[in-house]
């Protein structure tokens, strides 16, 4: 599976790093940390998936994002239950999610208007859980993104990256 996802800034993942004694009961904790923006699928043909979304993107500007707190998803779509994450608010990636749905249509119950922009720290766990990390408070994180990257879900590695002008 490709995607285009969202770097995240150090002091996203040293937050992530400081929660890690709180999400150890869950299945699954995330060590790398981004922001999925949109999933694009297989392809036979890698270069061909790659310039439509560099096609896609073409144009469009940094944009402002925000991590305001965390949340959880009770009941996600795919895969183990709850996901606990960190929240993100960014109307510019929700314009670009918008514009990558425009050009490679959407996947059912995840994207277009059920995006939730966010960063996953940890899935399949404890609610009780979840809800008590849900209602802890952070400092908010505020940073420009200037570049996402096309990423490869096999090898959990980007492949290249697109840069956005300021």
């Amino acid at each position: 599976m490709y995607s285009v996802n969202v770097p995240v800034p150090g002091r996203v993942r040293t937050l992530a790093n400081e929660l890690y004694p709180e999400l150890v009961g869950f299945d699954h904790v995330r060590e790398d940390h981004s922001c999925l923006l949109k999933r694009l699928g297989d392809a036979d043909h890698v270069a061909q998936l790659q310039h439509r979304a560099h096609r896609a993107l073409e144009g469009s500007p940094a944009v402002e994002a925000r991590i305001t707190g965390l949340d959880y998803f009770p009941d996600p779509p795919l895969g183990s239950a709850p996901v606990v994450y960190l929240a993100v608010e960014s109307p510019g990636l929700e314009s670009i999610h918008a514009t990558l749905t425009d050009a490679f249509g959407t996947v059912e119950g995840l994207e277009g208007a059920d995006y939730v922009p966010h960063v996953t720290l940890a899935r399949g766990g404890d609610v009780e859980t979840a809800k008590r990390l849900a209602n802890r408070e952070i400092e908010p994180i505020r940073w420009t993104v200037s570049e996402l990257e096309f990423w490869d879900g096999t090898y959990k590695l980007p492949v290249s990256r697109v840069s956005l002008p300021a």
